[in-house]
């Protein structure tokens, strides 16, 4: 699916409109970005802005998610915008769901996380970040007043 992304809900979520002047979210494969909530969630989102707002892009999508989204890798002018996402400290990856990736990507992905990380680039220059899934288990937990 071809199109161009008209708007960013966060670190890895976008409305892409296609040919056929159809929207459609979409959820970056392979990634998991801070929810708006958390620390470097806007600057997240904001990077993503700045990648791919706007612009035409292809997507290799190869399933949908519980929420009814396609999960793709979204590429724009031949970058891989959600391996960028990762390099630029912006997202974890997300290795949950690592067996989905192609190994390349795997590899590509866990290594631009351990790079960001050590150079200590956007949400690593954060003593102790906090990933996305654990603070959503976190949230869960406390509007359950546990």
């Amino acid at each position: 699916m071809d199109g161009r992304i008209v708007s960013i809900a966060d670190g890895d979520t976008v409305t892409l409109l296609d040919a056929g002047k159809r929207q459609h979210k979409i959820r970056l494969s392979g990634i998991d970005a801070p929810e708006r909530k958390q620390a470097f969630g806007h600057r997240s989102r904001e990077h993503l802005d700045q990648l791919v707002l706007g612009k035409q892009v292809t997507t290799d999508c190869r399933k949908t998610d519980r929420y009814k989204r396609a999960v793709c890798k979204i590429k724009v002018d031949g970058i891989d915008a959600n391996l960028a996402q990762v390099a630029a400290g912006m997202a974890w990856h997300y290795r949950e769901y690592e067996r989905e990736q192609s190994l390349m990507d795997r590899l590509r992905y866990a290594h631009a996380e351990n790079r960001a990380q050590e150079e200590r680039r956007g949400l690593w220059a954060d003593r102790a970040p906090v990933a996305p899934w654990d603070f959503r288990r976190a949230a869960k937990r406390d509007a359950a007043g546990r």
